[in-house]
């Protein structure tokens, strides 16, 4: 397991909840590659932070794709678990995102209405513009923030969060994210990673109740600078 000190950024944390700035690679829970997820890496930094002797709960929120980075949040108590699970299903935690796009969209600004269908087999989302077999309904809305030499950022709050939602629905109006092969773009990015960051949450604490508002820095990556 890597050391948790020098690659673990946390960007909130008290007893219930734990905020963490997840860098492009990472999963945030087992798969079968093996490779360590952030929440035992979170696990193994809250106990030796707070000497626990024994196991440590964290609970899972939300996950990110393994190639995009960004905010994470996890729960520390079963209680801020099914809390925030509660605020997820009744949309009362705002996630803004950001992405790179290759093709600026027709519109600057706009909403996104699909019908998604995943298939396990390739780990990717087909869209749809009518209601398919199997399909989920999907929501975001986007707004062009800067336009950069060869490519354009766009600022993303997602409504609904469906199966590679985000990179799905941006290919299928010609706008893919920079890196991401799977859904259309040219060519990979050196690391694996694609140029889709989590870059804010707000919600209100689903125990102290005062409103909760965290952004994060993109990576030091030329192009996520030229984004700030």
């Amino acid at each position: 397991m890597r050391s948790t000190k020098d690659s673990l950024q946390v960007l909130f944390e008290d007893n219930h909840i734990i905020i963490i700035n997840k860098r492009a690679g990472d999963i945030v829970q087992g798969d079968k590659t093996g490779d360590t997820p952030l929440s035992d890496i979170v696990k193994q930094y809250i106990k030796e932070k707070y000497q626990k002797p024994g196991d440590v709960f964290l609970g899972v929120v939300h996950r990110l794709d393994r190639p995009t980075s960004g905010i994470v949040m996890f729960a520390r108590t079963s209680k801020a678990l099914e809390r925030l699970n509660k605020m997820l299903r009744e949309k009362q935690i705002q996630k803004t995102y950001w992405a790179v796009v290759k093709n600026l969209p027709k519109k600057e600004n706009n909403t996104l209405v699909h019908f998604l269908k995943k298939n396990p087999k390739n780990n990717k989302s087909t869209v749809y513009t009518k209601e398919t077999e199997g399909s989920k309904k999907a929501y975001l809305h986007y707004k062009t923030v800067k336009k950069l030499d060869n490519y354009s950022l766009l600022e993303i709050d997602l409504e609904t969060g469906r199966h590679h939602q985000i990179r799905a629905q941006l290919s299928y109006i010609g706008s893919p994210i920079k890196g991401d092969l799977k859904y259309g773009f040219d060519r990979s990015n050196k690391d694996g990673s694609i140029h889709l960051h989590a870059r804010r949450i707000q919600f209100i604490h689903p125990v102290k109740k005062d409103e909760v508002i965290i952004t994060a820095p993109p990576s030091k990556d030329v192009i996520w600078q030229a984004c700030l």
